[in-house]
C-alpha cells in the first residue's frame, strides 16, 4: 500500500531550489508603485513591457455582467490588458474585484458580456466550442483554485491526460507528463491518488498538469494557495523559467506581495476595473507601504 500524504513543505530539487533562492537574493524582484488613473491606467496595462513584443493574450475593453436589471453585477468593467510572449503578469485585487472572472474568459471558459479576447492571435468570439476546447488542451494551461483533478486518476495520468486527448501517443505523453511532474518535486509520488497526496502536492500536480507539453499561455488562479513559502517561492521561479526560457506567457492572481514580486508587473483590479499596476523596481514591501494601493 502507497504512503500517505507526504508533509506540505517538502524542498523541491536542489537545483530549482537554488534558481528559487538566487531569485529571492537578487535584488530585480522589487516593486516600484506607480498610481495611474481610469483610462490611463488601463492603458498602461495594455502596454507595459516586459515579453517579447509579440503579444500572446489582448483583452481590449472587455467588461462582464452576470444577471439582468436591478439583479446584474458586472464582474468586469472595460478591462484592457496584453500580456507579451516570455511576460508574466500577476493580477492583485480584494475578493470581488474580477481576478477569477478575468482568468475564465482570458481562457475561453465563459464569453465575454462585451469586448473582444485575442489569444495568439486568434480572436475567440469568432470560434466554435470544438475550436475553444482544442485551444485549451494545445495552447492554454490552467490552474484552478480547487485543483480539479480527476479523482480516478494517478497523477502521473492526470498530468498526460491533455495530451493523450489531443492525440499525443500514450507512451510520449506519459513521458512528457513525468518530466513536468520532476520539474515540481515530485517524481516519487506519480503513481499516487488524489487523496493520498497533500493539499500542496494536489497543488503542484495541478501546476504540472496546466504546463505539460507546448502551452503557450498560463492562467493561474492561486497557483501557491496550498504551498508554504519556500515551495511557493520556487514554483513561482518555475513559472518565471517558462516565461523567460520557454517563451510562455503568464497571468497569476495571487493574493500574496512578495510571490507577485517574481512578475514583470503587476495589475491591481478594483470593482472589475483595472485600477493601477507596478513593476519591478525596489521591492515587494513597497506595495505595503503608506499611500500604496489598498
Amino acid at each position: 500500500m502507497p504512503p500517505g500524504p507526504s508533509k506540505e513543505g517538502a524542498a523541491l530539487p536542489p537545483a530549482r531550489e537554488a534558481r528559487a533562492a538566487a531569485g529571492r537574493n537578487a535584488g530585480s524582484h522589487e516593486l516600484t508603485i506607480t498610481v495611474p488613473a481610469g483610462e490611463r491606467a488601463a492603458a498602461e496595462a495594455a502596454t507595459a513591457p516586459g515579453g517579447t513584443g509579440m503579444s500572446m493574450l489582448v483583452l481590449s475593453r472587455v467588461s462582464k455582467v452576470y444577471g439582468q436589471g436591478g439583479a446584474a453585477v458586472r464582474a468586469l468593467d472595460r478591462v484592457t490588458l496584453s500580456v507579451d510572449e516570455g511576460a508574466m503578469v500577476a493580477v492583485m485585487g480584494p475578493s470581488g474585484s474580477g481576478k477569477s472572472t478575468l482568468l475564465t474568459i482570458a481562457g475561453s471558459l465563459e464569453d465575454p458580456t462585451e469586448g473582444q479576447v485575442v489569444v495568439g492571435g486568434a480572436e475567440l468570439a469568432g470560434m466554435s466550442s470544438n475550436d475553444k476546447a482544442r485551444l485549451r488542451r494545445r495552447t492554454i494551461g490552467y490552474v484552478f483554485q480547487d485543483f480539479n483533478l480527476l479523482p480516478g486518476l494517478t497523477a502521473g495520468e492526470n498530468v498526460s491526460l491533455p495530451l493523450e486527448l489531443d492525440g499525443w501517443p500514450a507512451r510520449k505523453a506519459r513521458a512528457a507528463g513525468l518530466a513536468a511532474l520532476a520539474e515540481l518535486g515530485l517524481t516519487e509520488r506519480a503513481e499516487h491518488y488524489p487523496d493520498e497526496l497533500s493539499g500542496g502536492e494536489r497543488q503542484r500536480v495541478a501546476i504540472a498538469r496546466a504546463m505539460v507539453g507546448e502551452r503557450r499561455l498560463l492562467l493561474a488562479d492561486e497557483p501557491s494557495g496550498a504551498l508554504d513559502s519556500r515551495n511557493a517561492e520556487a514554483v513561482m521561479q518555475l513559472l518565471l523559467d517558462a516565461c523567460k526560457n520557454g517563451g510562455m506567457a503568464a497571468v497569476v492572481v495571487t493574493h500574496d506581495a512578495q510571490l507577485a514580486s517574481w512578475a514583470d508587473r503587476v495589475v491591481f483590479l478594483r470593482d472589475g476595473q483595472v485600477t493601477d499596476q507596478a513593476v519591478p523596481a525596489t521591492g515587494p514591501e513597497s506595495l505595503l507601504a503608506p499611500g500604496g494601493p489598498q
